[in-house]
C-alpha cells in the first residue's frame, strides 16, 4: 500500500492550501514537510526533485508532482471529485479557475505595500460581489441541486467553499446578498471530512499575517 501523500511547502496557506483542502475533503490523510529556511528550499532544488525549481511539490503515487493545477486535477480525478464526463469536467475547471482568480487576489494582499492594501481590499470585495459570487449564486439557482456540477460533491464545491471563507475573512457579511451561497456554505461545511478539516487542530493553515510574510520573503528572496 502506498504511503500518505507528502506535501512540501511553507508553514502557511499560499498555493498549497487548496491542495490541503482537496485531500482533506477526499478523506485522505497527508504528511507535511515544511520549508522553513532558504536552505530548505535550496536543498530541494539541488536534489533535483522540483521540476521547475518551484513549490508546491507533492509526493503522491510514486510521483513528485509540481504545478498547483496539475496536482489538484490529479487529486480530483483520483478521488472521484472531477465529474462524470468531459462536459462536467469542463464546468468544474471553469468554476475552479474563477475561484482561483479571486483567491489569488486575496493571497497576494498581505504581500502588498501598506499604502495600496486598502485600495486592493476594496477591489477584492467589489470583484467578489459583482464578478464572482453572482456567477455561483446563479449556477446554484439554475442547476437546482445542492452542488455546482452534476448532483454530487466535486472539486468545484470544495474550492468555492475555500474561496467563500477567504472572502469572509476580508468582509464577514459578504454573503448577505447571496442566500443560495449562504445555504451552500452551510451544507458543504457540514460534510464530515470537510467539517473535520475546519475544526481547530487540523492541518488547515491560519490567515497570512505579517510574521509569515517576513518568513516567506526570506525563504524566496522577495
Amino acid at each position: 500500500m502506498a504511503g500518505k501523500p507528502k506535501l512540501h511547502y511553507t508553514k502557511g496557506r499560499g498555493k498549497m492550501e487548496s491542495i490541503r483542502w482537496l485531500l482533506a475533503a477526499a478523506g485522505v490523510e497527508f504528511e507535511e514537510e515544511f520549508i522553513e529556511t532558504k536552505e530548505d528550499l535550496e536543498k530541494l532544488r539541488n536534489d533535483g526533485v522540483l521540476l521547475f525549481q518551484q513549490v508546491p511539490m507533492v509526493e503522491i503515487d510514486g510521483m513528485r508532482m509540481v504545478q498547483t493545477g496539475a496536482i489538484l486535477s490529479y487529486i480530483a480525478a483520483k478521488y472521484n471529485l472531477y465529474g462524470k464526463d468531459l462536459k462536467e469536467r469542463a464546468w468544474i475547471d471553469m468554476y475552479v479557475e474563477g475561484t482561483t482568480d479571486l483567491m489569488g487576489m486575496i493571497m497576494y494582499l498581505p504581500f502588498q505595500p501598506a499604502d495600496t492594501k486598502e485600495k486592493n481590499l476594496a477591489l477584492i470585495i467589489e470583484r467578489a460581489t459583482t464578478r464572482y459570487l453572482p456567477v455561483y449564486e446563479k449556477a446554484l439557482k439554475d442547476h437546482g441541486q445542492d452542488y455546482l456540477v452534476g448532483n454530487k460533491l466535486s472539486w468545484a464545491d470544495v474550492h468555492l467553499l475555500e474561496a467563500i471563507l477567504m472572502v469572509e475573512e476580508c468582509k464577514p457579511d459578504v454573503l448577505s446578498a447571496f442566500p443560495l451561497l449562504q445555504a451552500f456554505k452551510g451544507r458543504i461545511s457540514n460534510i464530515p471530512t470537510i467539517k473535520k478539516f475546519l475544526q481547530p487542530g487540523s492541518q488547515r493553515k491560519p490567515p497570512t499575517d505579517e510574521k509569515f510574510v517576513a518568513v516567506v520573503r526570506k525563504i524566496f528572496n522577495i
